[in-house]
């Protein structure tokens, strides 16, 4: 497998850790939400995440996975992220932090709370270690 090969799989899979550590997160952020407020139907669980501030911080994971998707493609945004610049931004919304941002604090709880988010974040963090140009 030639290095650009090996690159766009290594993407690929973190592609898909990202978007496996990103449901298992939505799903924890579901069940608190209902927790508070009742159960949601589909359609009232998509306004919320598109409308509701709780989910805010969920939207790096996303913007994330997009990234990726348009770099696979071969049609990135201005300015072109990379293998690189992905790397770096996949490693800073994998550290949960009690003292950081929203997002980090927010991250903390979710995998001190929820065996799926730790079992998705370890995942991630595997991938992680890989540099993405090494076979």
């Amino acid at each position: 497998m030639d290095r650009s090969a090996h690159e766009a799989q290594w993407l690929r899979d973190v592609r898909n850790a990202v978007l496996h550590l990103h449901e298992q997160l939505l799903e924890w952020e579901r069940r608190g939400h209902e927790r508070l407020h009742g159960r949601l139907s589909a359609n009232e669980a998509l306004q919320v995440l598109l409308h509701d501030p709780r989910f805010a911080w969920l939207r790096p994971l996303s913007e994330l996975v997009v990234h990726i998707d348009e770099l696979l493609a071969g049609r990135p945004q201005q300015p072109s992220p990379d293998a690189d610049a992905i790397l770096v931004q996949a490693r800073a919304l994998a550290a949960p932090d009690a003292e950081g941002t929203v997002y980090a604090q927010r991250y903390l709880q979710a995998i001190q709370e929820s065996p799926d988010a730790v079992l998705a974040h370890r995942d991630l963090l595997h991938l992680l270690r890989r540099e993405p140009r090494r076979p």
